[in-house]
């Protein structure tokens, strides 16, 4: 059997197979079948290793221990990171919750198993990249390059997306950058110069002051939310009551929102740590003793109990502004009461008017690729009058379970189906950031799936 398996067409032959099914039948791609001749030459003809001479190199390898421990090293180093930007590509990736948006789902120093195969792994939009980085080289500078770009292609995974799931996707109003914040988007920074200086003279300003970057859709930030609503659902939201297709959403155990607690006397920091809530959401005035906090319906149970607590008063946000999708003056709608709204669905034909237009805009423009014009109150699409347009993907709702405390598809509107990466199977690490080693481990959460 050993002999059997060092035969050179044997060799080839189990190669070529695992090359096909995995690079040609998987991706439906037949240019993938140009690599074969390279495989067949590697095992059988060997021409390449003859014209690169590396007969010598192996001579050098069996003569010399420093080049041979060297050439280890680097054979080592250069098949952990192929191997890694396969199983990076292909199989999972690990992810780390940074806020609080998804409490108590998911907590603040969470690392999560983000299986792709679910949904099916995308190709990358720009396979010309560093391994191992995502859009940023610890010195600064772009990872990857826009030479090359691929169009947007998804293998066959398990399942489709389904409502309630937790996805992982590329934020969709990253596709812009001002590197100087970050932390915010950049339409929100455009609609701040617009709004105080113009549209023509506030974007001149904006341009001056930071340094503007737009990314491709598979190198924009990572963000992680709940599909509250899948392609073809209508979704309303009332007095903060998800309602999708007429029903109420399915009770979530991790859902909270925001509550204004009367105390007599502070909380305890233990009665604070029982109640699981993030340090960086409480806010207390001692002047008033009136703590603002996201609490779940059995958190707001616990704490009536409390003797130095008076009153539980559940936030509801009734101003609207221009933050919230579709960011215009033609909709009057709050994080609270939102909607009703319909998630545009692949192949579905929908009336476009002046009125409509803001919530399909972005899409339109932005996601699938066209340009978009309003003059004298006709709208064209890539120069010619449209009355109606067919969307080409899929989209999708999100939002976050700790629903006053998430920036969402409730601020900057639907998920494109390319954006989508995968779902989180479980929690492999879970630190506490407020903790020392070793106590800051929760280990209750280890191993954990959440749904």
């Amino acid at each position: 059997m050993k002999e059997f398996f060092k035969n050179k067409w044997v060799k080839f032959a189990i190669v070529a197979i695992v090359y096909v099914l995995w690079f040609v039948v998987w991706t439906e791609s037949l240019w993938m079948l140009l690599g074969l001749p390279i495989i067949f030459d590697i095992y059988i003809t060997k021409f390449l290793a003859r014209l690169l001479r590396l007969d010598k190199h192996r001579q050098r390898k069996q003569t010399s221990k420093v080049y041979k421990e060297v050439w280890s090293w680097i054979d080592a180093i250069v098949f952990a990171l192929i191997f890694a930007t396969l199983i990076n590509t292909y199989a999972f990736q690990m992810y780390q919750i940074p806020t609080s948006s998804m409490e108590k789902t998911l907590l603040v120093g969470d690392y999560l198993y983000v299986s792709k195969a679910t949904y099916g792994p995308r190709l990358p939009n720009t396979p010309l990249s560093l391994p191992l980085m995502h859009n940023v080289t610890p010195w600064g500078t772009k990872s990857y390059s826009e030479a090359v770009k691929w169009p947007y292609k998804r293998l066959a995974g398990r399942r489709s997306v389904e409502r309630d799931d937790i996805v992982v996707f590329n934020f969709p109003a990253g596709d812009t950058v001002i590197m100087e914040r970050l932390a915010e988007t950049y339409y929100d920074i455009v609609r701040q110069f617009t709004g105080a200086y113009g549209e023509k003279r506030g974007r001149e300003l904006m341009n001056k002051q930071y340094t503007v970057v737009s990314r491709p859709v598979d190198k924009r930030e990572h963000y992680v939310k709940r599909c509250v609503a899948l392609p073809g659902d209508t979704l309303q939201i009332v007095g903060g009551q998800l309602i999708v297709n007429g029903k109420p959403q399915r009770e979530i155990a991790g859902r909270q929102f925001i509550h204004f607690v009367q105390t007599t006397s502070p909380l305890s920091t233990k009665s604070l740590e029982r109640l699981g809530v993030s340090k960086d959401d409480v806010h207390y005035s001692p002047s008033t003793g009136v703590y603002v906090m996201p609490l779940t319906e059995q958190s707001v149970e616990r704490l009536k109990g409390m003797k130095n607590v008076e009153s539980i008063t559940k936030n509801e946000t009734t101003e609207t502004y221009s933050a919230i999708f579709p960011n215009s003056d033609k909709f009057n709608w709050t994080e609270d009461n939102f909607g009703p709204l319909w998630v545009p669905q692949k192949g579905a034909t929908v009336a476009l008017t002046e009125d409509n237009l803001p919530l399909y805009e972005r899409i339109i423009k932005n996601y699938e690729g066209n340009s978009l014009e309003v003059t004298d109150g006709v709208i064209r699409i890539n120069g010619k009058p449209a009355s109606e347009y067919t969307f080409e993907m899929d989209y999708y709702f999100m939002m976050g379970d700790n629903r006053h405390c998430s920036a969402d598809s409730r601020y900057w509107g639907f998920v494109p189906e390319d954006h989508i990466v995968g779902t989180p199977s479980f929690v492999w690490l879970s630190l506490d950031k407020y903790k020392p080693f070793p106590s800051n481990i929760r280990w209750s959460r280890m191993f954990k799936a959440h749904k």
